[in-house]
């Protein structure tokens, strides 16, 4: 008698593959988490240095007489008095043409928290002040309360 032979695999084979298949997508799980954690924070340090350099330059324009007084508030310390002054823009003195210094095109998403809402610290608050006096912005930090890959607070960047 000849045996046929079959075509296919088993049961046991297509277990097998898929037991090795399973092994392999939970061992890639955390190192896929780990790199979408460490793009996160990239983009949240672009962000952060994007807008502190568009403060520092606000600084400088307002120190060299760019920036009318009218245009800062009193106590500023020639920082903008929020993050939309640097979208908006500021008129620039002695400009007849009625240009504006505009250091931002948007004010940037924060990656942590989805929204594009930031800590501020003006130049008076204390070191240590959880929550913003509203005089002028100084600084910008992140309102996530999430911790690092490196294991520091995002709030502490």
């Amino acid at each position: 008698m000849r045996w046929r032979s079959t075509r296919g695999y088993s049961f046991v084979e297509l277990l097998i593959v898929s037991m090795i298949l399973l092994i392999l997508a939970s061992a890639v799980q955390p190192l896929v988490r780990v790199t979408m954690q460490r793009q996160k924070e990239g983009e949240l340090r672009r962000a952060l240095r994007e807008m502190r350099d568009a403060i520092d330059r606000f600084k400088d324009a307002a120190d060299m007489g760019m920036i009318p007084p009218t245009e800062l508030s009193p106590n500023s310390e020639g920082y903008p008095p929020d993050l939309d002054a640097l979208v908006a823009g500021v008129s620039v003195a002695n400009d007849a043409s009625g240009r504006k210094l505009k250091l931002l095109r948007r004010v940037p998403i924060d990656p942590m928290t989805g929204e594009a809402e930031w800590g501020l610290r003006s130049y008076q608050d204390r070191v240590d002040a959880s929550s913003w006096g509203g005089q002028n912005v100084f600084d910008v930090r992140s309102l996530s309360t999430g911790t690092a890959l490196d294991g520091s607070k995002y709030r502490d960047w």
